[in-house]
């Protein structure tokens, strides 16, 4: 875990040991959070929720997670996922009918929204949530 001096920031980066299912990105995010001080139970649930997804369609449709990031700064917890797909996240339509095709809106709702950033070899895509009462 690194803290920037006198930044409140604490992050943690997994690259070559990066997570090959959600249950495990949830427990690294847990411990994450443990380590940085995340008391308030429903910020943490929030947390998990974001990164299950994330991770999710990172291994669904984007040829899996090459890399996972926490970041714990006085605006929220910024969680990027790292993959090797060439393709954007979209959500898909809400159908009531159809299982699945939550996630993304379900993220949108839970966080300041979805970034992508591109790079060699596939994408980051990242949200933040923000601190309660922030």
């Amino acid at each position: 875990m690194v803290q920037s001096p006198g930044k409140q920031r604490v992050c943690r980066e997994w690259r070559r040991d990066a997570p090959t299912s959600a249950a495990q990105a949830r427990a690294l995010a847990r411990d994450f959070m443990t380590a940085a001080g995340y008391d308030d139970e429903r910020h943490r649930e929030a947390v998990l929720l974001v990164v299950s997804e994330l991770v999710t369609n990172a291994l669904r449709h984007a040829r899996g997670v090459t890399g996972l990031r926490l970041s714990h700064h006085p605006r929220g917890l910024t969680v990027s996922v790292h993959d090797a797909g060439d393709r954007p996240p979209r959500p898909r339509p809400l159908e009531p009918d159809r299982p699945g095709g939550f996630g993304l809106h379900l993220v949108r709702g839970l966080t300041e929204g979805v970034e992508v950033e591109w790079r060699a070899g596939g994408k980051n895509v990242w949200a933040t949530v923000p601190q309660p009462g922030g």
